[in-house]
């Protein structure tokens, strides 16, 4: 393999057959004086790999190669690299570029750069037609800007799903003022959301899980949540009224969702955040359901650098550990990733590892 011109990774042609991976070569975006190359040794399985393979986020450039939780070794980096030194253990997440120079990437908010935003896979290198391969290979390449070191207290199967589902949850949290004498839920005790109970306590907040039933209400205790609500049960909001001061949503899912009885929840101008994006349409949201505690709605997109390295940080100072399971990465292993995430069968991230056997 001619690298590091080329890579090699697990690609899928179509949606038909998103469980059918290809080992391939295929080439890299042009080597920039900022950016690193990178020998991946690990890579968490996102439900966005999911969604976008099997169709279920509409058109997609194939064949593809995902992963965006990548963790592995700098082994080139450009002339003007200053944050990474060879054979660092470093990471990347979800967004691979922004501009840099607009008003939002200049104030810690690059993840929602207008001019310039681009995934870690599947975008289009601007001006070419060279599509962006992610982490089920063997080396990836990203600007120094977003390639994160990681804290060497930090276990690389256990980190790698921290670089997407973490900072998805992990932003949100602090942006909306997670901490000591808030109250906060966590709604969807999924890969997202477990971060999100996991983090909530670490950052000092009173964290409650919200889920359907109690099925993973000893999950959530473990995790440290201080609470649990089972929205199966009656009455279930009501305990809870006008007391919650920032709720995450994670859920995968809209169906069944009464989002008047959450909003109910939340104290005068408390914010509601969703970071799920389930693949049906979401909620009706009427004015009438928002009027009586002035309830805030929002959305959140990743994290930015600052935020990242805060949160890797944390991670290393707390001794916070992600629930993971490890699968031999490979054209069997795969397959099985992609069944089991399509059908809710983790708890609560995968970690494809073993890449020094088929690369």
């Amino acid at each position: 393999m001619p690298y590091p011109d080329e890579a090699q990774g697990f690609q899928v042609d179509s949606p038909e057959t998103f469980t059918t991976f290809h080992k391939r070569s295929f080439p890299l975006k042009p080597f920039g004086e900022h950016d690193i190359d990178i020998k991946v040794e690990a890579c968490g399985v996102c439900g966005s790999d999911v969604h976008t393979l099997s169709g279920g986020w509409g058109e997609q450039k194939f064949p593809l190669c995902v992963g965006h939780e990548i963790v592995g070794r700098a082994v080139r980096v450009g002339p003007k690299v200053t944050s990474v030194q060879p054979g660092q253990r470093v990471g990347v997440g979800a967004q691979c570029l922004s501009c840099g120079e607009c008003k939002q990437c200049k104030n810690d908010n690059e993840t929602y750069c207008p001019v310039l935003c681009l995934d870690t896979y599947g975008s289009t290198w601007p001006g070419t037609d060279l599509v962006l391969q992610g982490g089920y290979s063997s080396h990836v390449r990203a600007h120094e800007h977003w390639v994160f070191p990681i804290p060497d207290a930090l276990d690389t199967t256990l980190v790698a799903p921290m670089l997407c589902a973490g900072i998805t949850a992990f932003s949100p949290l602090v942006r909306n003022g997670a901490g000591p004498g808030k109250k906060v839920g966590i709604v969807g005790l999924g890969g997202i959301g477990h971060f999100g109970v996991l983090f909530a306590k670490a950052l000092g907040a009173e964290t409650w899980a919200i889920s359907r039933t109690r099925a993973k209400e000893e999950d959530a205790r473990k995790l440290g949540a201080d609470g649990f609500i089972a929205t199966a049960e009656q009455d279930w909001e009501v305990p809870h009224r006008f007391s919650f001061d920032v709720i995450v949503n994670c859920a995968n899912s809209s169906a069944g969702f009464d989002l008047a009885k959450y909003l109910s929840m939340m104290d005068v101008h408390g914010r509601w955040v969703s970071v799920g994006l389930p693949e049906e349409e979401g909620q009706v949201i009427k004015a009438q359901n928002l009027i009586a505690n002035g309830v805030l709605i929002g959305a959140s997109h990743l994290g930015s650098r600052r935020e990242m390295l805060q949160m890797l940080q944390l991670a290393a100072d707390k001794g916070i550990k992600s629930w993971v399971e490890t699968i031999q990465i490979g054209e069997e292993g795969l397959k099985e990733a992609m069944l089991r995430m399509k059908k809710g069968d983790v708890r609560y991230r995968f970690t494809l590892t073993g890449y020094d056997k088929v690369f």
